[in-house]
């Protein structure tokens, strides 16, 4: 499946932003969909996960609270709406897709995905 996120930009500290990401396939609801990002010389690390309706989300700790995972089947879209920024937010943030289950409430791992988008670049300035 390919992935395309888009929504990134520049946000003062505080804002928000909602990232989207659309799948081109036609069994968009049986992926378990995530986002990750990746800082300037950090590794790629998980954000958040929702099942295949939605009706399971897990957030990394730095999420919680702050972000939110969505996802529309009937687009074959996943969104991240994410509030209250702050400047060690900036990355760039990839989304995520595996044809599986949920595999519970954990942080994934970029292993637990297959496919992958190109990323679209946030920066908060603050």
């Amino acid at each position: 499946v390919q992935l395309q996120a888009s929504g990134g930009g520049l946000v003062q500290a505080g804002g928000s932003l909602r990232l989207s990401c659309v799948a081109s396939t036609r069994v968009f609801s049986m992926y378990v969909m995530g986002w990750f990002r990746q800082s300037p010389g950090k590794e790629r690390e998980f954000v958040a996960a929702t099942s295949w309706n939605g009706n399971r989300r897990y957030y990394a700790e730095s999420a919680k609270g702050r972000f939110t995972i969505s996802r529309d089947n009937d687009k074959n879209m996943v969104h991240l709406e994410m509030n209250s920024l702050k400047p060690e937010d900036t990355a760039i943030y990839y989304c995520a897709g595996t044809p599986s289950y949920y595999s519970g409430d954990k942080n994934y791992t970029e292993a637990d995905f297959g496919s992958w988008g190109q990323g679209t670049l946030v920066t908060v300035s603050s």
